[in-house]
């Protein structure tokens, strides 16, 4: 993963920030080609993830919040990874204009901190249906804080059904 934080050029009109600039990315690590762009708006509480796909639909994400605020998390599913079956987790804000990329081989999800939250994000693969798949938010082998309390959270009947992280499928190799 690779945490960015843009140079932000701020006056009296507002601000000014290059969300996106190719050479800039490959320097820094990221040489992936984005093909499809995604937008979510959410409301305070609401907890999604956590989400990846398989095989060769598997997607990198370069992701950030338009409005508001979330707690951004993203979990390695690469077997053999020093860091297998952790994760990371880190505030996105309208305000910090923080970015995180997320490799192939994590699993990703997010919580809404603040009242909405509009959650932007490039992949560098297209969704794929069949290869989705998703692990339970909730795991207690993962025992991820979401920074939102269980009782409150907001969660899709289809990540609350969603498998453990020892029984996910997973095919993903460091």
């Amino acid at each position: 993963m690779l945490l960015i934080e843009p140079r932000v050029f701020e006056d009296e009109r507002g601000y000014f920030f290059e969300s996106y600039h190719r050479g800039k990315y490959v320097q820094a690590g990221i040489s992936e080609t984005f093909v499809q762009d995604n937008e979510s708006k959410s409301g305070k509480g609401v907890v999604r993830g956590l989400h990846y796909q398989l095989g060769e639909y598997a997607q990198a994400k370069l992701v950030r919040v338009v409005q508001g605020s979330v707690y951004d998390v993203a979990v390695d599913l690469r077997s053999g990874s020093p860091t297998f079956g952790e994760w990371f987790g880190i505030e996105l804000s309208e305000f910090n204009k923080k970015q995180l990329f997320i490799p192939r081989g994590f699993a990703h999800g997010f919580s809404v901190l603040s009242e909405t939250a509009v959650f932007t994000y490039k992949c560098d693969n297209v969704y794929s249906k069949e290869a989705e798949r998703s692990i339970n938010p909730y795991d207690p082998k993962l025992q991820i804080d979401w920074k939102v309390k269980r009782s409150e959270a907001i969660v899709s009947g289809k990540d609350e059904q969603a498998p453990m992280f020892e029984s996910a499928e997973m095919n993903f190799k460091f």
